[in-house]
């Protein structure tokens, strides 16, 4: 009998570090009850949660091989984490030992004691693991809101993040409208999402007032909830629903939804995402700041290409009125068919120019060029800072159309190299891209047609040596890789 109290104080210890080790708050809780079990031979043990800040957990239970009798012995004791009540241990029944002992309460007392400390600890880990995983969310989102093209993929970007840090069943970004209600722009969820966006908030909602005046809003229910007017309410249980606000102004709502019966937001989750969100809506000031300045940048350089296009159609035309001009003072008949030709082959190169300028105004400033017509003229605007001259680029048939990505990769490669090679000779004052399909080769075969031409300066520069001509073609189908060659004018 006097050797018993040794083994029982030694796996007390055992529990104790055991428990200290677990980093989880929900692994310390278990193994402190299946610890209490274990020490007093309790039927059944429990640790039922009491105090006031024990939200989103669930008490937890050791059952012991069956239902203990209502004369069961029973013993509790209290669990305190930092003075403040946390929970209380509970144990059932001693099947044929009798009643608890002096000395199992006091092991018990012991137990729940050290559970205090261990339960404060993991604690502090969890709480310090979700600022961390906030902060690197924030983070995330600020450098993907800065990067992305689109407003709308902005906006999802945020609700995305928010809705997995958490732990939410949606997130959902929420616009004022011009009504003086707000409705749901953008939304992520897992589950159904049908019927989310769009949904309204009435004008004069309680929950409207909190926002526009910058206060959070914390929702124990949706789905009862008097605030909650929108007809998609009765899905969701505990919400959070936090002002996106920069600079004094509300640019929207993001809300957090969690689902019916799920573990309400406790006050770290509540601080952490109302930080997170300041932090989204001064990273969403700065994406569409970014945005604007990159579409003035380009309507700048479309108003740039307008003063080049006239100028341009003006020198052309008034050169071929001259020239038509001069046929009244030209008395032979071969002469004057020859300017006539002349004048319409000026003619219809400016139509060309025209085109392509039309086309390059039609881009969308924030998409990528799409088909070889929009890829090629991004080529040649990239290679002018090179050249020192924009080159004028022509195209003729159906390019976007006609030739196959793998011919038309080919092709840019070739236009990229002959642009290097045209920058790197002196003297470069025209370039002349053309693209041609269906150009046909020798043999009669369709295909696709690059010719650059530059007059810069080779072999050592004199009329002799000025003007390259690059020529490449491909079929259209499978075939060769296609041929290049260079000659000098």
């Amino acid at each position: 009998m006097t050797a018993r109290p040794a083994p029982r104080l030694t796996r007390l210890l055992e529990v104790v570090l055991e428990a200290g080790t677990d980093r989880g708050l929900r692994g310390v809780l278990q193994r402190i009850v299946d610890g209490a079990a274990e020490l007093t031979g309790a039927r059944c043990a429990a640790l039922a949660l009491t105090g006031p800040d024990v939200e989103g957990l669930a008490g937890i239970r050791t059952p012991g091989p069956g239902p203990a009798p209502e004369a069961a012995p029973r013993l509790r004791v209290p669990v305190h984490v930092h003075d403040a009540e946390f929970g209380e241990l509970r144990l059932t029944g001693r099947p044929g030992a009798g009643p608890f002992t002096t000395e199992d309460e006091q092991l018990l007392r012991v137990l729940a004691t050290q559970a205090g400390i261990s339960i404060g600890n993991a604690r502090l880990h969890e709480t310090a693991r979700q600022r961390e995983r906030w902060i690197e969310g924030a983070a995330a989102v600020t450098t993907a809101l800065l990067t992305e093209e689109g407003a709308d993929d902005a906006l999802t970007t945020v609700a995305e993040r928010a809705r997995l840090l958490a732990g939410a069943s949606a997130g959902v970004i929420l616009h004022p409208t011009a009504e003086g209600g707000m409705e749901i722009v953008t939304a992520s969820t897992p589950d159904d999402p049908d019927g989310i966006v769009g949904a309204t908030i009435a004008p004069g909602s309680p929950v409207l007032e909190q926002l526009l005046g910058g206060e959070p809003v914390f929702i124990a229910d949706s789905a009862t909830d008097p605030r909650m007017t929108t007809h998609v309410r009765h899905r969701f249980g505990p919400s959070m629903m936090l002002p996106l606000q920069a600079g004094g102004r509300l640019i929207g709502t993001l809300a957090l939804p969690r689902r019916r019966g799920g573990p309400p937001y406790t006050d770290v989750e509540r601080l952490l995402a109302t930080q997170f969100a300041s932090q989204a809506a001064l990273a969403l000031v700065l994406a569409d700041a970014r945005r604007g300045r990159e579409r003035l940048a380009v309507y700048e350089d479309r108003d740039r290409i307008a003063r080049d296009l006239h100028d341009l159609v003006v020198q052309r035309l008034f050169a071929t009125g001259l020239m038509l001009e001069s046929t009244q003072r030209r008395p032979g008949a071969r002469d004057v068919g020859d300017i006539l030709g002349r004048a319409v082959d000026e003619l219809r190169s400016t139509v060309q120019e025209v085109r392509t300028a039309i086309f390059a105004l039609q881009q969308p400033p924030a998409d990528p060029p799409t088909g070889l017509r929009g890829r090629v003229l991004r080529e040649t605007a990239s290679a002018a800072a090179r050249l020192g001259v924009a080159p004028s680029t022509h195209f003729r048939g159906a390019v976007d159309t006609r030739v196959p990505d793998r011919v038309a990769d080919r092709l840019l490669t070739v236009l990229r190299r002959a642009l290097t090679d045209a920058s790197a000779r002196a003297g470069v004052s025209r370039v002349e891209v053309v693209v041609d399909t269906p150009a046909r080769s020798p043999q009669g075969r369709e295909g696709v047609r690059l010719t650059v031409f530059d007059d810069g300066e080779k072999d050592g520069g004199g009329r002799e040596g000025r003007g390259t001509t690059v020529c490449w073609w491909a079929p259209l189908g499978p075939g060769a890789a296609g041929a290049r060659t260079g000659e000098r004018r």
